[in-house]
């Protein structure tokens, strides 16, 4: 797929979400969105169409399968998600959310739970801040955001006392939606940040400045802000815990994920103690789930049993989509919008603001 047939598919999800039903073979799909009926214009025809949930034939896909495949079924099931997402308003929360997203563990999802869910809180009308702590950039490429060494980023925010409003910039794909890059510098920050008065407080005041800025500018308040964790437990990720007032977990569907989570629950429960007493860890979200795998299906029923109340009853599976949408610096919110890793991070997000 090339760079321009992606941009096709930049499509807000909350208004089209590409249901199985839609796809149609010529080149025009029927979007619905609450009681209205638009057509969105398919420039690539069915190159446009997730290959993780449609079939290349013509009509009713779901009609056009034998409803004891194994294929139908999940389609079937896929779509009635979809549709219970259709025309969806998110609740504005009362004040600001701040979701620290963090797991010591590497390759568990954060970089990607971030964008995705941040995209899709954006795409249904919130005013959504994504910040970037992160020194390898992933979040701030997965945004189509610049994080070169020469443009200014949360690196210079923590050390050089630079305002956040200097740093954050646009995301070309969605509107309501900001990011405040990281750059390579960061790699430094920690042994930077040792000499410094309040060192775990940094980002923290940053933000309360921000957002004393936005509101003397006449902005929108901001409805939510999520902050992407290097995979460590160094000053860095201290700061995003001081700074938050809610933890979100994303745990992969394997073993080595759930020896990580308690010695991360400790180091949480010691930011509790000393430094803030706000913080919750109020979202667990499992990811990379195959579920072909009884390994992916019994770490899932042990971490519900264990977190009940914040385990999130989306499970985002092994998606190649998601792993493909970074290299076009998109997310899959607007690189695919019909996949299966879409839809399972717009009913993550759904879940998040109606909690």
């Amino acid at each position: 797929m090339t760079s321009s047939e992606a941009s096709t598919q930049r499509i807000p999800p909350f208004v089209s979400l590409g249901s199985a039903r839609s796809f149609v073979a010529p080149t025009a799909a029927r979007v619905f969105s609450g009681n209205h009926l638009a057509t969105v214009a398919m420039n690539t025809g069915m190159a446009s169409v997730s290959r993780e949930t449609t079939v290349s034939v013509s009509g009713n896909v779901l009609d056009s399968i034998d409803d004891s495949s194994p294929i139908a079924r999940e389609l079937a099931h896929e779509n009635k998600r979809r549709e219970r997402l259709l025309g969806r308003e998110l609740p504005k929360p009362e004040k600001t959310r701040i979701f620290t997203v963090s797991n010591q563990k590497g390759g568990v999802g954060k970089t990607t739970t971030t964008v995705n869910i941040a995209a899709a809180l954006a795409a249904a009308g919130l005013n959504v801040l994504v910040i970037d702590i992160d020194p390898q950039g992933n979040a701030s490429t997965a945004l189509g955001v610049e994080h070169h060494a020469d443009v200014d980023s949360i690196y210079d925010v923590l050390i050089n006392d630079l305002p956040m409003q200097d740093v954050v910039a646009p995301c070309p794909d969605i509107a309501n939606l900001i990011c405040a890059p990281a750059t390579i510098h960061l790699a430094g920050a920690e042994i930077e940040l040792v000499s410094l008065v309040a060192r775990e407080q940094r980002l923290r005041r940053a933000i309360d400045v921000y957002a004393k800025e936005r509101a003397k500018n006449g902005e929108e308040r901001l409805d939510y802000i999520f902050i992407d964790c290097p995979p460590s437990l160094g000053l860095l990720t201290v700061n995003a815990f001081c700074a938050a007032n809610e933890v979100l977990i994303p745990i992969q569907c394997e073993y080595y994920a759930l020896e990580g989570l308690s010695q991360l629950l400790k180091n949480i429960e010691m930011i509790q103690k000393h430094l803030n007493a706000d913080l919750v860890v109020s979202t667990i979200l499992l990811t990379m789930y195959d579920g072909r795998t009884n390994l992916a299906a019994q770490v899932a029923a042990e971490v519900r049993e264990h977190f009940p109340e914040q385990v999130l009853g989306a499970v985002v599976p092994r998606s190649v989509r998601i792993s493909e949408a970074p290299s076009y610096q998109q997310t899959v919110m607007t690189y695919d919008p019909s996949s299966s890793g879409a839809l399972s991070y717009l009913e993550a997000a759904a879940e998040i603001a109606e909690r």
